[in-house]
């Protein structure tokens, strides 16, 4: 059978109780809102799920969601070489939720988006909280550089060049290392 690789709120929507939706955001992004009946297996565990994957695929398509739809094409990309054909959402929960549809919460129930209630502290998107780790580090390279000794600014050219490998090889090491933090494995756990 032949599964599209992208899917846009409006397609996805109506087929929602066909598909199985797996979150690959981490677990904290994951507690902060996510399309009803979503599993969360977090992109850095994606391989390791597969045995679990396979089957939720055979039984029926498999969509998969993070915040924007970045790291979804991505994990569609990694399904798809291991044979397990997978669609993305286009614009991942942002677009859902911006499409007025609601999101769930762990132990809460769904909530319409806006309003509806208190919503649980928003975990920032994994991109983020990258740009905010590595714009600190590079402030701070040029800074300590300037104040205390001038080969503290290699610790920004190690940024700078940590990015450009990010950038072309579509991987990112800080992205692991934040997700590993105890606000992002908030609620960890949930898998197919």
């Amino acid at each position: 059978m032949s599964v599209p690789t992208s899917l846009d709120v409006e397609q996805a929507r109506p087929r929602l109780r066909e598909l199985t939706v797996v979150d690959v955001r981490t677990p904290g992004e994951f507690a902060s809102g996510h399309l009803p009946n979503a599993l969360n297996v977090p992109l850095d565990r994606l391989v390791r799920s597969l045995p679990e994957l396979r089957p939720a695929a055979d039984r029926g398509p498999l969509l998969i969601v993070c915040a924007s739809g970045a790291r979804s094409d991505s994990a569609v990309r990694t399904l798809s070489s291991h044979g397990i054909p997978a669609s993305s959402l286009a614009g991942g929960t942002e677009a859902w939720a911006a499409g007025g549809h609601a999101l769930e919460y762990p132990g809460g129930g769904a909530l319409e988006y806006p309003g509806g209630g208190a919503r649980p502290r928003a975990v920032w998107a994994m991109e983020r909280q990258v740009r905010l780790a590595a714009g600190s580090l590079v402030l701070l390279g040029l800074l300590l550089g300037l104040l205390l000794h001038p080969a503290f600014s290699l610790l920004s050219a190690a940024i700078g060049g940590g990015l450009v490998f990010s950038a072309l090889t579509g991987t990112c090491g800080m992205a692991v290392v934040l997700g590993r933090l105890a606000f992002n494995r908030r609620g960890a756990g949930v898998r197919p």
